[in-house]
């Protein structure tokens, strides 16, 4: 999930601010602090996919300087302690760009260079993405022994011509190595699956979810292929299913998605029982995260305000800013008008909602801020609430956007 990027903008000066500037007074009064995960991001990938549009940088030869690179995070960590002193992290994510491009001996370096500097929630989750086309056999044994509790594999589909057509760097073969491989590995893992691929047809969409199913993941993504700005596919764009194809093809998906004991407990994600993902999760209820690596945003909470932070992108750019103690290149509180439709958007893609009580503990704002709004979703039959909780109805989770946009007319 991307996090909403300030709207400031500095691409070559270091933002640096003492504790004593976000502890200053201001509009809010929080009661509670939220619960904080931190997220790692390692940038680079074997190839940069047509529709990514992550901060993802293509691998070069001797274009990957692992240590330098962990220096550069650990160094940025370091940084951010004072504006986390005394706070548990609930869960870590190393996410990219592709992260197994990294090797295990390294991961198990980072992973206890930041247990060396930071206090872990018992049992923390401990989430790493991986793609099948750096898999190689025992890998993923060896990520585990360095840490990691959770693999997210970017398999995406099964179906070698789709494969091609999004331009991965893998075929069928490596996939289903790869995750054999991850069933044996982890306790939980997740695959990434994508639907509504150019010339896909209803039935090769089963025939990817009948694969993917036979594995008994633990837990899905499903994500339907989108044209994002400034990627290849934005320029050159494939040929992709209809709205009410796309539309049809997810409807199949849950329902084989019930039928083999997943929930579809947010809108892209489907979880066995007690494997839900608790970083994600910690999004979706607009709790903190620390963010460090090349592009991270981070969401952290003080006593009157609520910041967003943003590293700076370029991997090589962020390594020397980062070893010399600014890594930060935006730093923004988020306006107190801009809060309501920043918690909607991320809660109501819970399939359960969130609790009034949430809202209120989470952005320092009364209900009354949002009753409005509550009260025109009601009316369309896009959501339902009782005394303690607010959850989409089934039309407000097929038709997301429309909801969410109820609540940005909060910040006008």
């Amino acid at each position: 999930m991307i996090p909403i990027t300030p709207a400031k903008t500095t691409q070559d000066a270091a933002v640096v601010h003492d504790v004593t500037h976000y502890m200053r007074p201001g509009t809010l009064q929080l009661a509670a602090l939220p619960p904080l995960s931190l997220y790692v991001h390692l940038p680079w990938c074997l190839k940069k996919c047509p529709y990514c549009d992550f901060n993802s940088h293509e691998m070069r030869a001797q274009d990957m300087p692992e240590q330098r690179y962990v220096d550069a995070v650990i160094a940025d960590l370091e940084a951010a302690l004072p504006l986390i002193w005394g706070r548990t992290i609930h869960s870590i994510f190393i996410g990219g760009g592709t992260p197994s491009l990294f090797a295990p001996a390294t991961i198990d370096r980072l992973l206890g260079d930041i247990r060396a500097r930071l206090r872990l929630e018992a049992n923390c989750e401990v989430t790493m993405e991986a793609n099948p086309g750096t898999f190689e056999k025992d890998r993923f044994r060896a990520y585990r022994q360095a840490g990691v509790t959770r693999l997210s594999i970017g398999v995406q589909s099964f179906n070698d011509a789709h494969l091609k057509a999004l331009g991965r760097v893998h075929d069928r073969a490596q996939a289903l190595a790869a995750v054999e491989e991850a069933a044996q590995a982890f306790d939980t893992f997740n695959l990434d699956i994508m639907y509504a691929l150019p010339g896909q047809t209803m039935e090769q969409v089963g025939e990817d979810m009948a694969m993917a199913l036979a594995f008994a993941p633990p837990h899905i993504s499903i994500y339907h292929l989108t044209i994002e700005p400034n990627t290849y596919f934005a320029k050159f764009p494939p040929v992709i299913p209809e709205d009410d194809t796309a539309y049809a093809m997810l409807d199949h998906i849950t329902e084989l998605t019930g039928v083999a004991g997943l929930d579809r407990y947010e809108v892209s994600a489907y979880a066995r029982q007690n494997h839900r993902c608790k970083h994600n999760l910690n999004y979706w209820q607009f709790g903190d995260y620390l963010g460090i690596g090349a592009g991270a945003h981070s969401k952290l909470s003080f006593a009157h305000r609520v910041v967003r932070q943003v590293r700076f992108r370029e991997p090589r750019l962020y390594m020397d800013h980062a070893l010399a103690g600014n890594a930060v290149s935006q730093d923004e509180d988020v306006a107190r008008a801009e809060l309501p439709f920043e918690f909607m958007l991320n809660a109501l893609r819970l399939r359960n909602g969130f609790g009034l009580r949430d809202f209120s503990e989470r952005t320092g704002l009364a209900l009354t801020a949002i009753e409005a709004a509550l009260q025109e979703a009601e009316r369309k039959g896009l959501l339902e609430r009782d005394f303690s909780r607010v959850r989409p109805t089934q039309r407000g989770f097929d038709f997301l956007s429309d909801l969410q946009s109820l609540f940005l007319s909060n910040t006008n």
